[in-house]
């Protein structure tokens, strides 16, 4: 296909996404790039390419959306454009058309493609990053864990000869561990992650267990798993903060990587998460994996 290409500047099109340090900040966006099809429907990925000597590093962003909506078109990470950082915002399969583990599948796919690409398109796909809100929060840490896993890496794509493997994650307020979230919800909690997590798993958590597990990133870590960065508000009435403590708690005691980031006071997302304080933070980590 022939994508439209657009020149725009980081002020165009991003609201509260936007950190005014990046403001004049030069890039290109390739809009609805095909980057696999299934069942005759084409899964679609927006690049945002920033002005730069050198390619540069890759952060695949996932959007949030209770994994049932949402879509590629919200990108909050724009400022980041303005740190020398190309990003790919992805579009997957929401719940009400496939369920788990079809959203993992199409991410792995993008990631494979984007690697499968990197000579056409000016960024570089040996340092590749994969970010997340809320719903996408989870699929990113699930992906950063994951990598060779059989069930999980799917055989979506075009491009299966090329590696999902990420060097970093970057999971912005989500879940971690789908048997215990429940137990942990505040009653408006409960009242959007029953429903959602029905959809996703096809019944509850305790009556699908072991797909329940398969999609819990806690569940996966290894020693061989890349850096995290965690970021999460400490009055988050959505998703409960303990989810972010376990996944931490579990690097931890692996001797892994891994920053758990607390916005005291902060809920579930808003423009402080992506503000100029918090693309420090996700720069500095990303800087420090050599990313």
């Amino acid at each position: 296909m022939n994508p439209r290409v657009l020149c725009l500047v980081l002020a165009a099109g991003f609201g509260w996404g936007l950190a005014a340090t990046a403001e004049q900040a030069a890039f290109r966006k390739v809009s609805d790039l095909v980057f696999a099809e299934v069942d005759g429907r084409e899964l679609l990925l927006d690049l945002y390419l920033p002005q730069a000597s050198k390619p540069p590093p890759l952060i695949v962003y996932v959007h949030g959306g209770a994994w049932r909506a949402g879509s590629k078109d919200s990108m909050p990470l724009a400022a980041l454009l303005g740190e020398g950082y190309a990003i790919a915002s992805v579009g997957y399969r929401l719940t009400p058309e496939a369920r788990f583990p079809a959203q993992v599948h199409d991410i792995k796919a993008a990631i494979r493609f984007l690697r499968g690409n990197q000579d056409r398109y000016p960024y570089d796909g040996r340092k590749v990053a994969i970010a997340g809100s809320s719903a996408g929060g989870h699929l990113a840490a699930l992906v950063g864990v994951t990598n060779g896993t059989a069930e999980l890496e799917g055989a979506v794509g075009a491009h299966l000869d090329q590696s999902s493997e990420v060097q970093a994650t970057i999971a912005y307020f989500g879940a971690s561990n789908l048997l215990t979230i429940l137990h942990q919800s505040t009653p408006h909690g409960l009242s959007v992650r029953k429903p959602a997590l029905e959809l996703l798993l096809g019944g509850q958590p305790e009556q699908q267990r072991q797909l329940a597990m398969l999609a819990s990133p806690v569940f996966h870590v290894d020693r061989s798993d890349p850096p995290l960065l965690l970021l999460h508000g400490d009055q988050d009435p959505q998703m409960p903060i303990n989810q972010a403590h376990e996944l931490h708690g579990k690097f931890k005691s692996l001797g892994l990587a891994v920053t758990l980031h607390v916005l005291h006071g902060a809920a579930h997302g808003g423009r402080v998460f992506y503000d100029e304080a918090r693309t420090r933070v996700v720069s500095g980590f990303l800087a420090s994996c050599g990313i």
